[in-house]
This record gives structure tokens, sequence and C-alpha cells, in this order.
């Protein structure tokens, strides 16, 4: 595999003519546009991307499983409160939706377009504003029925929203470490208290947990953005101690990165689901 395209001549390797290996053509293997090989202009940017224009292009914004998955741990750290009180969860969710869902994920577009959407870029604005101004709202009405105790949230979770997505001081947030605490230990640390007015050693635990997931994420998404996003082709071959070869293209590589990502946002989506049954059913 070779994403970014410097073969050999850059490392002194040969090419397949020089070394002696047949091409291709010569295997009887099909060429790039035979296999159905997206190129970087048709390859979608996320594998839960819609075709772009329109209100497609919002749902692809949101990305759909990913703020599911992060929405998730909200319920989570509610529902291993003593008590859970459900107009706290719901204000909590829908603020955390407003904070994560839209708000991020419109200053990040407008970041440099990763996800090529054709929003105007007065509209993201508006949507960046409307979302963080919006989850402030809800926060300060929590604040007021649950206590000061809501108050470092409120100062932490719109920093953090910004910081991150527009990569400020440096990007000295924007790592996965960063990404990790913002968007998987502080949603769970948040619920709990607005839930509980207070954070346990529970609670601790289940943050780092949601941390760890979240790191697990960041592992599989990178390599996954990197070879839709900034690939331009992708070629290889894995030789089996049979002597077997088995061609590498961008969707084998893929497969098994985004597959593990679908599958752990709906495991983490219906175990905060079924927490949620448990404890309102």
């Amino acid at each position: 595999m070779d994403p970014d395209g410097s073969r050999g001549e850059t490392r002194g390797e040969p090419g397949r003519e020089a070394r002696g290996e047949p091409g291709r053509e010569a295997r009887g293997e099909p060429g790039r546009e035979a296999r159905g090989e997206p190129g970087r202009e048709t390859a979608r940017p996320a594998f839960y991307a819609a075709r772009p224009g329109g209100w497609r292009d919002w749902w692809t914004l949101l990305h759909p499983p990913y703020s599911a998955w992060h929405l998730s741990y909200v319920v989570i750290g509610a529902a291993i409160a003593p008590r859970v009180h459900l107009v706290r969860l719901a204000a909590t969710l829908l603020a955390f939706f407003l904070a994560v869902g839209v708000a991020a994920h419109a200053l990040d577009e407008l970041n440099g377009r990763p996800l090529r959407t054709k929003i105007p870029s007065a509209w993201l604005v508006s949507a960046t504003l409307a979302g963080l101004g919006g989850a402030l709202a809800i926060g300060i009405a929590g604040s007021i029925r649950v206590g000061l105790v809501l108050v470092p949230f409120l100062v932490v979770g719109p920093f953090l929203v910004v910081a991150y997505n527009a990569e400020l001081f440096g990007g000295i947030v924007h790592t996965d470490a960063g990404f990790a605490a913002a968007w998987g230990a502080f949603p769970v640390l948040a619920a709990y208290v607005a839930q509980a007015r207070a954070l346990s050693l529970g609670a601790v635990g289940a943050a780092a947990a949601a941390f760890c997931l979240s790191m697990a994420q960041r592992r599989l998404s990178t390599p996954a953005r990197m070879l839709r996003r900034r690939a331009g082709a992708v070629d290889g071959t894995v030789t089996l101690a049979d002597g077997r070869e088995l061609t590498l293209d961008r969707s084998t590589l893929l497969a098994p990165l985004e597959g593990a990502l679908a599958m752990t946002a709906w495991g983490i989506v219906l175990l905060a689901a079924a927490l949620a049954v448990a404890r309102l059913g």
C-alpha cells in the first residue's frame, strides 16, 4: 500500500518491471477502473455520507452514527446515577445534540470542508452559533434547577467544542486524547452530575471507559479518513505463506475499519438504550 504515491524512486526500490514481476495485466488482474475502486473524486468522505446536495448534506454533516454513539454516553452517565430524572436526561441529550451533533460538526466543516458539503458558510456559522447558544441556554436553565455544580460544565463544554474543532492554540486540544476527553469522558460526567448533583467513583470509572472507547474510535477512524479523503491511490498485495497473493485496494482496507466502527456504534447505542429501559421502565 502506498497511499501518498511516494513509491519506488523515493525509497530506492525498483518498479515491478525492473524486479521482473509482471504487471497487473500480465498477471490477469483487473485494473483500478475494472475493479470499480473509487478515486479521489468518487470516494465518499465517510461511510455514512449521503449523495451530495440539498438535505443530504445536512444528514452527512450530523455524522449520524458518531453523534448517536456520543449521545449514548449521556444516557449511560445518567443511567448510573442513583436516581434518574427523565426531564433532566432529555434536556441533557438535547444540549449535547445541539453542541456536538450540530455546532461542533458545523464548525468542523467550516475548517477545511472535510465532508465536501455544499452548505453555505453563512449557514454553517449560523448552525454553530445556534447550536452552542441553545446548548448554553439549556445548561443555564439546568444550573438554576440543579445548582451551581453544573457551572464548570457550562464553561468547559463550549471551550472544548471551539478549541477542538477550530484547532485553536496550535491544535493542542485537537488530538486523540482531546477527542476522547471531550466526546467520551465529558458527556458521561456532565450527564451524571445533572442527575446526582455530584460526582462519584462510579461516574469516573464510566467516564474512563468512554475515554478508552473513544480512543479506540479514533484509532479506527483516523486511517479510514485518510483512505477516503487523502489517498490518491491504494495498490498492493499480501503474499501468503502458501505463495498465494491477495490484492489490497481501498475497499479492502476500509472494510475492517469501518465495519468495526459501525458495529461499535450500534453496540454502544443498544447498551445505552438497555440501561435507559432498565432504569426508567
